[in-house]
């Protein structure tokens, strides 16, 4: 059955493409017949020509890789764009680096581990740049002997 141009007239009445004019098949004889557009009109208000709806384009592949990102996954070597100083500032990771090791050391001085002297040649050191991260800085206090064992690190 070649419908062709009922389609093409139901298409200029939908606004739409002629592929996205979709036919009910049980009212194929009374679309056949409907040669006007009032014909073609009372059939689409019936509900036996119909438009299929506009295809979206899909965001689940975005909300999936979103989610991998807050989980701080798709970080690696082949996703990044920038210098290292674009997507960390150096500032921004200096102060987080001496706020730890401060903390740290304010944590020693309070828990008695180390004493006031040895306390400001430290945040000396901290503020000077002299430790890397925090490790370093822990290092630095066993070689010394002012940390004496593992369980002084907390």
């Amino acid at each position: 059955m070649m419908l062709n141009v009922q389609k093409r007239l139901a298409s200029g009445i939908l606004g739409c493409s002629p592929k996205k004019v979709v036919f009910d098949t049980e009212r194929l004889s009374d679309i056949k017949e409907a040669i006007t557009k009032s014909d073609l009109r009372a059939l689409i208000e019936q509900g036996a020509i119909r438009k299929l709806p506009a295809r979206g384009i899909s965001r689940a592949r975005i909300r999936f890789s979103k989610a991998q990102k807050r989980k701080g996954k798709r970080k690696g070597h082949g996703s990044r764009k920038g210098a290292a100083g674009a997507r960390t500032v150096r500032k921004t990771a200096w102060v987080n680096r001496v706020r730890l090791q401060r903390r740290y050391l304010a944590g020693l001085r309070e828990r008695k581990v180390v004493d006031a002297a040895q306390f400001f040649e430290i945040y000396r050191k901290v503020k000077g740049g002299f430790f890397r991260s925090k490790r370093h800085m822990e290092l630095y206090l066993t070689e010394k002997g002012i940390l004496k064992n593992a369980g002084d690190k907390k």
